[in-house]
């Protein structure tokens, strides 16, 4: 499956108010899902020593399959495909190996 029609998919199981014309909606969703894969991963240095148990590894996938859905969403509300902002950041992170500025910080290195 490409993430294209990961994207597509994932589309028609979105409910939600005011679909095209919601990012906020998608944006809080994410960053929340996001939270959630923190949360997990907390939770492995003060449960488990830092060790990521399978049960733990199941967990966190799940929450991971939930952020790849809001980011699909937002790209959605924003209009742009997920192939299109993958190769995109590819391209941005192969420029940045290229010139030697994989490290560092600013966005426009």
């Amino acid at each position: 499956m490409t993430l294209n029609e990961y994207q597509e998919k994932a589309r028609t199981t979105a409910i939600y108010p005011n679909q095209g014309n919601n990012w906020v909606y998608a944006t809080l969703g994410l960053v929340g899902e996001a939270g959630e894969v923190a949360e997990k991963m907390k939770k492995a240095i003060r449960d488990d020593g830092g060790v990521i148990t399978p049960e733990r590894k199941e967990m966190i996938v799940k929450e991971l399959g939930d952020v790849l859905w809001y980011i699909a969403i937002l790209a959605v509300e924003l209009g742009v495909d997920l192939d299109t902002i993958a190769t995109a950041n590819l391209e941005k992170l192969f420029s940045r190996k290229d010139r030697g500025v994989l490290t560092g910080s600013g966005d426009e290195r």
